[in-house]
């Protein structure tokens, strides 16, 4: 028989995890999808009613972004113009019902390499919160995402939040997404990029993430290191700047088409970043 529980707490939920292994409800944009046609067989976990896994606050080193934030609240929120990306992917993701309802964590925990959340994060140097009713520990985005629907996650464990540290929200950032029409579909390539100038124009930090082009989303090091200290205005995209990319051919394109899209995505997210980057300093929301 199929359990289903929907705890009152985030110690109450933590308790139960502990106690056997759970299929965690939160926004179920993906979860009742996944299913298809095949009978639930899986103890459910609901948490929607966990209130405070909702919401963004502000601590002095970190922006902690509740689980169960919804693309909506993301929206909605006033943030600095280096959240402009990731205010931009949550416009992106399905309809307006989708977004109402799918979380942060619940696009994260997906793991789906075209899930357009991840690379507007990875550029803001996302670490996930995550907890058990033993510890708590902090797990970098770049390593929780292991490959395609695969987690750094135990059965035990739980997403809790998703932090920003505040050293890496200078400047500003845009996203940019390439599809076989312009809303509700999955991604053929997404770009994101956070560029932050001095006075005189030139990168002082920078970064750079492509999804739906590998098996999980990547942050672009080479290109990034290679900005640093120029103008990026002047700056010439190449080949050479896309080689950690390991696109694959599908329906919805070949490997060949998606390198050459990735290219022109980045150029417009960093055109579209340098518009409104600033000289540096720390951001306030």
């Amino acid at each position: 028989m199929v359990r289903y529980a929907k705890p009152r707490s985030v110690d109450e939920a933590l308790a139960l995890m502990g106690e056997t292994r759970w299929r965690v409800l939160a926004g179920g944009t993906d979860f009742y999808p996944a299913l298809g046609s095949r009978p639930l067989r899986e103890d459910v976990l609901d948490i929607n009613g966990l209130d405070e896994l909702r919401g963004i606050c502000e601590t002095p080193t970190h922006f902690v972004i509740g689980a169960r934030t919804t693309w909506t609240d993301i929206v909605r929120a006033s943030l600095s113009p280096a959240f402009r990306a990731l205010r931009e992917a949550a416009r992106e993701i399905g309809s307006v019902q989708i977004q109402n309802t799918g979380t942060l964590a619940g696009n994260l925990c997906n793991a789906s390499p075209a899930a357009d959340g991840v690379p507007a994060l990875l550029i803001l140097d996302a670490e996930l919160e995550i907890a058990s009713s033993k510890a708590r520990r902090f797990e970098p985005l770049e390593s929780f995402i292991r490959g395609n629907r695969k987690i750094a996650l135990a059965p035990d464990e739980l997403v809790t939040a998703i932090r920003l540290p505040k050293p890496s929200l200078t400047g500003a950032s845009s996203f940019s997404k390439l599809g076989a029409r312009r809303y509700l579909v999955i991604s053929i390539a997404m770009a994101a990029v956070r560029v932050a100038v001095g006075d005189d124009g030139i990168v002082t930090d920078v970064a750079v993430a492509v999804g739906a082009c590998s098996a999980v989303a990547k942050r672009l090091r080479g290109l990034e290191q290679a900005l640093l200290g120029c103008d990026a205005r002047s700056f010439s995209l190449d080949e050479r700047h896309f080689a950690e990319l390991a696109p694959i051919d599908d329906v919805r394109g070949s490997a060949d088409y998606r390198r050459t899209a990735a290219r022109e995505i980045v150029a417009r997210a960093l055109s579209a970043a340098l518009r409104d980057a600033k000289p540096a300093k720390e951001c306030v929301a």
